[in-house]
């Protein structure tokens, strides 16, 4: 899922390995618990950057009013539990995207009613893990609800498929909110502008639709579905100490027994171990060094080794049962 998080605002430089030295300094924190299931902590004071998905149209396109619907049918239908369903339907119980797709638009109800527009070929780009594939595959089959040809192709990395976007050479992205409105910050305002996106999506949105203008892009509705970092524990761990935002996370936990995990750059990254200190005053008495959400991190949590750990919102690991 790396996708809605390129460059991993979250994390930084490349650190120790292991666990560090316990901070002496700091109450006595909580111990970590483990537990088979993961649930994520509310970020109630929104360190992280709003990472909805959007969808993101070449502007010859984006004018047929049709097209906006069909895409807007897809972001009505989702939000994070959604999503995380759908990821858990591919990743886990080993669907592909397309079936996975098919069956989350049945369900849903995606292609009733749908005005048929212009009709003519439509290319979704989709990047290469599977969440992106199954919202491709979703934009594919309202796409062809409403009348057009359209079929999903594989992308690259932003720098190369956001040029071929404005070209027209691919019509439609799916894309998330704050990361791409930071990479056309600094495409057009430079590597130190100041940033746009914030964890307020209706803001982020804001600022990002002049700079999509100035790209030759249009905008889809913000789904309420996000992919962005965000913080888990064990449903034994919140069960246990009555926590569901990271404030009270921070308020109960601060201290030496708390054992932070995540990539070995969270150390440096501001929404990583120094926002959760800025932002919420939580500081941590160890930090394993581990990956970035992935099957490192989450293992160290359901076996009760670190307390808390930087996962991603939408990770098919976090579907209740």
């Amino acid at each position: 899922m790396a996708f809605a998080t390129i460059g991993l605002a979250a994390c930084g430089e490349s650190g120790s390995s292991g666990t560090e030295a316990p901070d002496t300094t700091s109450g006595a924190g909580c111990a970590p618990v483990a537990g088979n299931q993961l649930v994520v902590l509310d970020d109630d004071k929104k360190l992280q950057t709003s990472d909805n998905i959007i969808a993101v149209v070449n502007k010859a396109k984006g004018g047929d009013a049709a097209l906006i619907a069909a895409l807007d049918k897809v972001a009505d239908a989702l939000d994070t539990p959604k999503l995380i369903a759908l990821n858990k339907a591919v990743d886990v119980d080993r669907k592909t995207p397309k079936v996975a797709a098919t069956d989350f638009a049945a369900a849903e109800k995606i292609t009733d009613g749908l005005a048929k527009g212009a009709g003519g070929k439509i290319v979704i780009g989709a990047a290469d893990f599977s969440e992106n594939q199954t919202l491709g595959a979703l934009y594919e089959i309202a796409l062809d609800a409403a009348g057009y040809d359209a079929s999903v192709q594989q992308i690259g990395n932003r720098e190369l498929y956001e040029p071929s976007l404005e070209k027209g050479e691919i019509n439609v992205v799916p894309e998330y909110a704050g990361t791409f409105t930071e990479f056309l910050n600094k495409k057009f305002n430079g590597g130190s502008a100041s940033p746009v996106a914030s964890g307020d999506i209706e803001k982020t949105v804001t600022g990002l639709k002049p700079l999509a203008d100035k790209a030759g892009l249009v905008l889809g509705k913000a789904s309420k579905a996000a992919d962005q970092n965000a913080f888990a524990v064990t449903k034994a761990f919140a069960d246990k100490n009555g926590v569901k935002t990271l404030t009270e996370f921070a308020e109960k936990c601060s201290g030496t027994a708390t054992i932070l995990g995540g990539p070995p750059e969270c150390p440096q990254r501001p929404f990583c171990e120094p926002g959760l200190k800025s932002t919420y005053n939580l500081t941590a008495g160890k930090f394993s060094s581990l990956d970035a959400g992935g099957p490192q991190t989450k293992n160290a949590l359901t076996t009760g080794t670190i307390t808390i750990g930087l996962v991603f919102s939408s990770d098919g690991a976090l579907a209740a049962g």
